[in-house]
């Protein structure tokens, strides 16, 4: 008996299967890799748009807020409280600060003096008042009064709240009167980003962690984000915006065109046209983020554009108000300048004529008589010529360059333009002397612009009144000079001594009670100051002018 061995089938190779898996997952971690790559960039994308968004809604309101600072530093009632302080005027303004920030919204508004003590503040009724809190020490104060303005977050002192504190000094460098702080609390804008899918932070210039939508990161360092993030400037700040880039979406979708790509791997045409599906749906999508990140751009752009705009409108409304109101004071002196005029011509008219009868004759006492009337007429033609040299200086337009200017000039161009109005009216000029050397800090014709006004107002208090007297008072210190210039009328109205700065307030029946604001403006261009300061002994009006001396380099 025969024994048989059962015949052995030959197997397949599990080869071409092993390569068929290998290449499937190849094709299938290839489609998760393209995927993945046009998932980041397109939030990338999304997420650089919102960050510009957010940055530029930062600056906005840092802009708006610093306006508010800047044009509080030099409002009157700030200066005139912080010049001659009292409880009654940091209560006043106290008030209006408060009203103020109903309007504005900021976290409180106040006022301290060069030492950093709060006299006045928006919360003045409030437990957590900070009328009477000393921050001095604080940075923005500090920087405030040695550079014009700062700028600090921090926390605050007595609300234990974080927040961004914005300074201007008031006064100038030369004679500061104190500090002007706005401070912003970004509670609202926090709990937005927190609500939000993109956690954002903010960056202070030294590095360290301001706004965010996280507490726990606030004063530290920048965290970790491994790459999953965007920054944006803020502008006009030294502050970075960085937002999260939560990675979940852009694996959720790179998993789900993954498993999608290997189901279609059953059909090649299948998966080439989802492939090309997602790719035309991934350029739309760019394509209309690119249009909206555009639209939104050239919307920013134009509001910026406006504002620049609207800026250059008013420096040059400022400055046109500036020069109506000298061709205004110039229109009064013209009446006056007519008659210095004719007076003198009249005279070399007649010295003229006899000069005739004098030229055939013989005799030498006619002859000296007739080099007399010569040098008269010499005198007088030099006189003319300084009275219509002082009015042309006097009208043209200010370039608003500073430099040095002689105030004994100044003081007696000014003095000859307003003198027809002074003689008609019998007013007497005592003065002190000035040094001819003495330069200050100014340009001449906006300093003529203030002394004619001044001497003007003073000569019109005047009028009717016998012996009627104006004086300049000098007082030259090492580094500024001091006018007092006075009169010796029934002084300053009531309405009008309580607040002589404010625009459109005048006694006069033809005024429109803007001289004294742009003088005012005028000196604060200078680095200087112009104020109202009463003499106790004297009932008149006496306004104290105060500039800085030149110093060559």
């Amino acid at each position: 008996m025969t024994a048989t061995l059962p015949s052995r089938k030959a197997t397949p190779s599990r080869w071409p299967r092993l390569l068929a898996l290998v290449l499937a997952a190849a094709l299938v971690a290839l489609a998760w890799a393209g995927e993945f790559r046009i998932a980041l960039g397109a939030a990338r994308e999304e997420a650089a748009t919102d960050a510009r968004s957010r940055a530029l809604g930062i600056a906005s309101e840092l802009s708006r807020q610093q306006a508010v600072s800047a044009v509080l530093a030099s409002d009157p009632q700030v200066i005139d409280a912080q010049a001659t302080p009292s409880a009654a005027a940091a209560e006043a303004l106290s008030a209006r600060l408060e009203a103020l920030n109903a309007d504005i919204g900021a976290s409180v508004i106040y006022v301290t003096d060069t030492e950093g003590m709060a006299t006045s503040s928006s919360n003045w009724r409030e437990p957590t008042s900070f009328v009477g809190s000393s921050y001095g020490y604080r940075a923005y104060v500090q920087q405030a009064l040695a550079r014009g303005e700062g700028r600090e977050y921090a926390l605050g002192t007595v609300s234990n709240q974080p927040g961004l504190y914005l300074s201007r000094r008031i006064g100038s460098v030369a004679a500061p009167l104190g500090v002007v702080v706005v401070k912003l609390e970004f509670d609202a804008l926090e709990a937005n980003w927190r609500a939000s899918a993109r956690p954002s932070y903010v960056l202070g210039a030294e590095g360290t962690v301001t706004l965010t939508s996280d507490p726990a990161l606030r004063f530290g360092p920048a965290p970790d984000s491994g790459g999953w993030s965007v920054t944006e400037a803020v502008p006009r700040s030294d502050w970075t915006l960085v937002m999260s880039l939560p990675p979940g979406p852009v694996y959720r979708q790179s998993a789900i065109a993954a498993v999608l790509a290997a189901l279609a791997l059953a059909g090649a045409g299948t998966a080439l046209a989802s492939y090309r599906r997602r790719q035309t749906e991934a350029t739309r999508y760019r394509d209309r983020l690119e249009r909206d990140v555009a639209a939104r751009t050239e919307a920013l752009s134009q509001q910026i554009a406006e504002r620049e705009e609207a800026e250059a409108q008013l420096a040059g409304m400022q400055a046109a108000l500036v020069q109506a109101n000298k061709l205004a004071a110039l229109g009064q002196i013209t009446a006056g300048v007519a008659h210095e005029v004719n007076q003198p011509l009249a005279t070399i008219r007649l010295l003229a004529e006899y000069g005739q009868d004098f030229v055939t004759a013989a005799d030498p006492e006619a002859r000296e008589q007739l080099a007399a009337n010569l040098r008269q007429i010499v005198a007088m033609s030099d006189r003319i010529g300084t009275i219509t040299s002082d009015l042309r200086g006097f009208s043209r337009k200010a370039r608003g360059d500073l430099g040095p200017v002689s105030l004994s000039e100044a003081w007696q161009a000014s003095l000859r333009l307003a003198a027809s109005r002074r003689a008609s009216a019998g007013v007497k000029i005592i003065a002190d002397p000035i040094d001819p050397d003495l330069r200050v800090l100014a340009e001449t014709v906006r300093l003529e612009q203030v002394l004619v006004n001044l001497i003007q107002n003073a000569q019109e208090a005047l009028a009717g009144r016998a012996g009627g007297r104006v004086t300049l008072t000098l007082d030259e210190g090492p580094g500024t000079v001091r006018l007092w210039i006075a009169d010796t009328g029934p002084g300053l109205a009531p309405e009008v001594a309580r607040a002589p700065f404010t625009p459109f307030q005048t006694t006069k029946p033809d005024g429109l009670g803007l001289g004294l604001v742009i003088c005012q403006s005028i000196l604060r261009d200078f680095g200087g100051t112009l104020a109202s300061d009463p003499d106790p002994a004297s009932p008149g009006a006496r306004f104290r002018i105060e500039l800085r001396k030149w110093r060559p380099e």
